[in-house]
């Protein structure tokens, strides 16, 4: 969790003045954490602080807010329908260009209610630029501390189909995801792609494979078969976390066959995962996208995909 600056520089950079509401504090019970945070616009909105008539009033005193920031505090009780049973302190502050230019640092630390910077927070900040350790977000001495959030794992999605829309409508949204979307050209790719998505159009995908982060989990689920074996191919030779494989149990016997041709050994091959998702959702895009998302969450897949990688 932490200040989402390119979420909030591309939502700017689109609809010009927006207003983030974070939460800056809390006491008891709340439906999310200190430092969840969502975006509003005059007629929209992203994220979300929990949701409920907190997050609804909120979303609305944002769209009429005049003050550059405002800290207001709510208790979660019946007058706001909710029974958490717990008390928040939202931060609500207006963005817009001139501002996120000014906010190009590891940690975001603003006055809320006090001007000078308190001895506190120089420690805190000290602290973290010495030892390289982000604080979490919180709410300290009258100022607002928020580590810039850096997404902690890098995933590649090649093919722009479907199947591959699917994917990113499901991936996008959530947090610690850097999605990077390869297909053959322009055209490939929807007009509107979420933020926070580097779409890379190339004549020849493959030959991207050795820019990729060794760190990177890929997704691959091109319009075709030649193509999705190059790139497994090419992923056998470069590090990965993990590589998934979109097709039927059949493709991927021929697909074996053919890598073990190519000089890949067996062990090396068992590291692509095929069939990816789940087959008994189906094979409707969406399905598909639900599958596979709920197999790349999965803590202890992922902890075995980062065994792998540094063995």
């Amino acid at each position: 969790m932490g200040f989402d600056l390119e979420v909030l520089r591309e939502t700017v950079k689109t609809h010009g003045r927006v207003t983030r509401v974070v939460i800056a504090s809390l006491r008891g019970s709340s439906p999310r954490e200190v430092g969840a945070a969502m975006l509003v616009w005059e007629d929209g909105q992203t994220g979300t602080i929990g949701g409920g008539t907190l997050e609804f009033q909120a979303a609305d005193s944002a769209r009429r807010q005049d003050a550059a920031r405002i800290l207001s505090h709510h208790a979660l009780g019946p007058d706001l329908g909710q029974c958490c049973g717990g008390a928040v302190s939202l931060l609500s502050e207006v963005y817009d260009a001139a501002a996120i230019a000014e906010l190009d640092q590891e940690i975001i630390a603003r006055p809320v209610a006090e001007a000078v910077q308190p001895i506190s927070v120089t420690r805190l900040l000290a602290k973290a630029r010495g030892q390289g350790v982000l604080p979490k977000p919180q709410l300290i001495d009258g100022w607002m501390i928020e580590p810039v959030h850096r997404p902690a794992r890098q995933i590649w999605i090649w093919g722009a189909g479907h199947v591959g829309r699917a994917m990113v409508d499901v991936l996008a949204p959530l947090p610690d995801l850097a999605i990077t979307w390869v297909d053959t050209g322009a055209g490939r790719f929807p007009a509107d792609v979420p933020a926070g998505v580097t779409v890379l159009p190339a004549a020849k995908p493959a030959e991207l494979v050795r820019h990729a982060p060794p760190e990177a989990e890929h997704l691959v689920l091109t319009y075709s078969h030649t193509l999705d074996l190059e790139l497994c191919n090419r992923l056998l030779s470069h590090s990965f976390a993990f590589a998934g494989l979109i097709g039927s149990a059949t493709k991927w016997a021929r697909f074996r066959s053919r890598l073990a041709a190519l000089g890949h050994s067996p062990a090396l091959i068992s590291r692509i995962t095929c069939p990816i998702g789940r087959p008994d959702l189906g094979k409707h895009p969406q399905m598909i996208a639900v599958g596979v998302a709920a197999e790349l969450l999965q803590p202890a897949q992922h902890e075995t995909r980062q065994k792998d990688m540094s063995a």
